[in-house]
């Protein structure tokens, strides 16, 4: 019995050792090492201060910002913790709104969001991925169209030409992973900070 016993013992220790310890912590080891940035969450920082991750989007609403994604993250409502309230881009609680191509909230939800982006820029098609969420709610990206549709408006809020919006907007667009994974795209907050720092706007987002 001990002959049997003593062998899986071993095992389990030597296990737990190797998966448990040792190989998290040369992973991690490893990690901070060849990619420490993306390692500790690719954190964006400004004067010195931490103010975003490239990888988690932020909800901007003013109009001299450019705006991402809808996103479906909720809390618990503090008055009635039973129920939620929708919290865009709450990163403790990612998700999307499990809202099937059928469902009338969508539907109406998406009518009402293209009709409010037309009548920022009515000469353009809004792009999908201005009015639909991502799984994650969290996407901090969104298409070089979808950037480029919102320039008449920031260019208004900020009184500056389009035309040089334009250029900002080219000029932050993300091509594909090693040329041939994925699709183009453009970190919001990274071209927010981008416009910041060649118009600067105060107040909220």
């Amino acid at each position: 019995m001990v002959q049997q016993i003593r062998p899986a013992i071993v095992m389990i220790i030597v296990l737990t050792a190797l998966t448990g310890l040792i190989y998290p912590l040369g992973m991690t080891g490893a990690a901070q090492l060849l990619f420490p940035r993306q390692a500790n969450g690719s954190l964006i920082e400004r004067n010195g201060k931490v103010i975003g991750s490239a990888l988690i989007g932020q909800n901007f609403t003013a109009a001299r910002y450019f705006h991402g994604r809808p996103s479906a993250t909720t809390e618990p409502d503090p008055k009635d913790p039973s129920k939620s309230v929708p919290v865009p881009y709450a990163a403790d609680n990612s998700g999307g709104s499990n809202l099937g191509p059928t469902s009338k909230a969508l539907i109406e939800r998406v009518k009402a969001e293209a009709a409010r982006l037309r009548s920022e820029n009515p000469s353009r098609p809004v792009p999908v991925d201005l009015v639909t969420t991502s799984a994650s709610g969290l996407d901090p990206d969104i298409t070089p169209a979808g950037a480029l549709f919102q320039v008449p408006r920031v260019a208004k809020a900020r009184d500056l030409s389009e035309a040089t919006l334009r250029r900002l907007v080219e000029a932050n667009i993300e091509g594909r992973f090693l040329g041939f994974l994925g699709e183009p795209r453009v970190d919001v907050l990274k071209l927010n900070l981008a416009l910041d720092a060649l118009a600067p706007a105060g107040g909220g987002r």
